[in-house]
């Protein structure tokens, strides 16, 4: 069974950037679709940003311009792009398929951003 490890997260301040990093493997990555989720507490879960399998990608409208997700199909990696981060960017970021399977969450990667 896969495991999808996140890592990158931390304290920025506003306008800075981050590179988040997921680790799963070449045979997910090639299989699903994949997204990059967050959550901050007493929210639900919210995808931020999906790409195919033929590396098209999408964003929610309130990361578009400054996020840019990707992936490394030869070395099984799912990464995230943020820049010009705001205060309304901290939240807890995971990856998984999209749609997500349940059984892949991990523990996600805290990114807080400092006004």
């Amino acid at each position: 069974q896969a495991q999808l490890v996140e890592s990158g997260g931390g304290l920025v301040q506003a306008g800075g950037s981050l590179r988040l990093s997921c680790a799963a493997s070449r045979e997910f990555l090639s299989k699903y679709f994949m997204g990059w989720y967050r959550q901050v507490p007493g929210k639900p879960r919210e995808l931020v940003a999906s790409i195919t399998n033929r590396g098209i990608p999408k964003y929610k409208d309130s990361v578009k311009g400054r996020f840019t997700i990707s992936r490394d199909g030869s070395n099984g990696t799912l990464y995230l792009e943020m820049n010009s981060l705001t205060p309304e960017d901290t939240a807890v970021y995971y990856c998984n398929s999209n749609p997500p399977l349940p059984v892949y969450w991990g523990q996600g990667t805290q990114v807080t951003v400092s006004s």
